[in-house]
């Protein structure tokens, strides 16, 4: 294993000895170090740290021994063209795991429903299928469906496996979850149909999601052994994955491994997913058991890669990485073409993002219309007003909702506020009743272009309208204030909120009002939304320690019981926060040296 070995010479480099890899690879819940993306600086990133450059000069060496495994799912990127499961109840690879600290953040949101969909966004979507047992539950006004079931049996309707199925995707495909779970127990329970694999698997994924990873695992030792395989235990794992539940899905891991249960590409990439989150180093270690178990890297996998060099401007290897794979067969996706133009945008190479650009735009941007709202947020990130425009015009005569989206952000990105406004207003005029989450977006633009006045008179309209707020309007609301300098108010605002909707706040949203305080100095209140945020249900973070401790070192303040507070939350100081330990126990030296003195 010639990659392998050249990884233990990389990790040998940075201090680990081929022992320290061996001992990673084999077990890994005893040596977990969880670090958070926001607590690593770039630095930390380069290909001198990160042994990824091991499999770029490997050439097919690194590829060829690996075999082939399937996938269940990687991704949560709705406009991503990936294959379904062959679960009938159409668990997805963008369902299970998801990519972003918010995003499980946000189901059953009331403001993904309160706005009735056109009839000009119903055609430009794909047509799916629509079950009529999907259309009666979603019509009924109570909480419960079980009368609604009842009802439907006792009409003699139809409620064969395929009607249930397509039930359940609908449900699924609008995240209504409690009542696709709602859906499943009915079924079992009046026995409608006999349970296979694939039933229990998407129960278990269900209840994940609803009722947490905890009631998840308690159902697996429920699901009998015949059926308790693979699948069951990498939907747990995903599930432990997206809430970044660190030592959890290590044991998930560590228990697919005692049981000698096939392992697929799939549950690989939900690992890489893990630590390009929390601890970049074990990366590495990820990749290697990859080798050792000869498992197929996905086009995910090298979306990850591809990720983590971008994020730390190693452009070479980042390159390096697609070169690697047109080698082996493997050509780039959009998704995967859509990432390289980011990060060459991030890292000032904007000639390589054009170029990548116009290959994916072709002679006719029409052609290739639902490319628009990606290409509006990229060009504004470039600062590119005038291909704003260009793009903005190829769908302005029959914009889609999330064309809209994307040109508000655009336009607000460039400055241009008035053109943001103007689409806004388009889509109030377009449509019957917009939701709190289209008014969100106007309102991230005054939020970043410090128009607090204009703010304050979008939410008095918003609420005129009737239109309920959730989280998306509160994080607006949030970084508006916030920006305005008004933390303060941006922090009454929320816990407000809260009080009045009992619903759970985005993590981001505690950050931005705890970062604004740490950089104050303000310990008490920096101490107070560190709370909010475990009270809310967030696990404990690296970067939310490195954020308390900046509050203590602008206040110079030793933080007595800091690392105490680590270890009791399963965490250790990743190399900033180390920096940021010492600074604050230095003020412990010196208040101890005054008291002598």
């Amino acid at each position: 294993m010639w990659a392998v070995r050249r990884a233990s010479v990389s990790l040998r480099s940075q201090g680990f000895s081929a022992g320290t890899l061996r001992a990673c690879c084999v077990q890994l819940t005893p040596t977990t170090i969880a670090e958070d993306e926001a607590g690593i600086s770039e630095s930390h990133l380069s290909s001198n740290t990160l042994p990824l450059k091991t499999f770029y000069h490997t050439g097919q060496t690194f590829l060829n021994i690996i075999g082939d495994r399937r996938e269940l799912s990687s991704q949560a990127d709705a406009r991503a063209k990936k294959e379904v499961d062959d679960m009938e109840y159409g668990i997805s690879e963008q369902e299970i795991s998801y990519d972003n600290e918010d995003i499980e953040e946000q189901h059953n949101d009331p403001e993904l429903s309160d706005a009735k969909i056109d009839s000009t966004e119903k055609k430009s979507r794909k047509k799916k299928a629509q079950s009529n047992l999907f259309k009666a539950i979603t019509n009924s006004q109570s909480l419960s469906i079980n009368s609604t079931l009842a009802k439907w049996v006792e009409e003699g309707k139809e409620l064969s496996r395929s009607e249930i199925s397509l039930a359940m995707i609908n449900l699924r495909g609008l995240r209504m979850y409690g009542k696709a779970l709602q859906l499943s127990e009915w079924v079992e329970e009046k026995q409608q149909i006999e349970f296979t694999e694939s039933d229990y698997v998407s129960r278990l994924d269900l209840i994940a999601k609803v009722r947490g990873v905890h009631k998840a695992e308690m159902y697996v030792e429920r699901i009998p052994n015949s059926f308790r395989g693979e699948k069951v235990y990498r939907t747990l794992l995903a599930n432990c994955v997206s809430e970044s539940k660190v030592i959890k899905a290590e044991e998930t891991f560590s228990k697919m491994k005692d049981l000698e249960l096939p392992l697929s590409t799939f549950t690989y990439n939900q690992l890489l997913l893990l630590y390009k989150r929390t601890n970049k180093k074990k990366v590495a270690h990820v990749i290697s058991l990859m080798e050792k178990d000869k498992v197929k890297p996905s086009l995910f996998t090298y979306k990850i890669l591809i990720d983590l060099k971008g994020y730390s401007k190693d452009i070479a290897g980042m390159e390096q990485i697609v070169e690697t794979m047109k080698s082996e067969g493997v050509e780039p996706d959009i998704q995967i073409k859509l990432s390289l133009a980011k990060h060459y945008v991030s890292a000032g190479r904007e000639k390589k993002a054009e170029v990548v650009l116009k290959e994916m735009q072709g002679e006719n941007l029409k052609e290739n219309r639902w490319l628009c709202g990606y290409l509006l947020s990229i060009y504004a990130d470039m600062g590119k007003a005038d291909e704003v425009e260009r793009v903005w015009t190829a769908c302005e005569s029959d914009p889609r909702t999330p064309e809209c989206f994307a040109a508000i952000e655009a336009w607000g990105k460039v400055k241009n506020v008035e053109k943001a406004e103007a689409v806004f207003e388009m889509m109030m005029n377009k449509w019957e009743k917009l939701s709190s989450r289209q008014y969100a977006v106007l309102l991230r633009v005054y939020a970043t272009n410090n128009m607090l006045m204009k703010g304050k008179d979008l939410i008095k309209r918003m609420a005129y309208s009737g239109c309920r707020m959730g989280p998306f309007t509160w994080d607006a609301l949030v970084k508006l204030y916030v920006q305005a300098g008004e933390v303060e108010k941006a922090d009454s605002v929320l816990q407000k909120a809260i009080q009045k909707d009992q619903l759970k706040p985005m993590y981001g949203t505690y950050k931005v009002i705890l970062n604004q305080y740490a950089r104050r100095g303000d310990i008490h209140n920096t101490e107070k939304i560190f709370l909010r945020l475990r009270e809310a249900g967030y696990v404990s973070r690296i970067s939310s320690f490195h954020t308390l401790l900046e509050a203590y070192i602008n206040a110079k303040v030793p933080a007595y019981g800091i690392r105490e507070r680590m270890k009791a939350d399963n965490l250790y100081p990743n190399h900033a926060t180390a920096i940021r330990l010492a600074q604050v126990e230095a003020f412990r030296r010196t208040s101890v040296s005054d008291l002598i003195e």
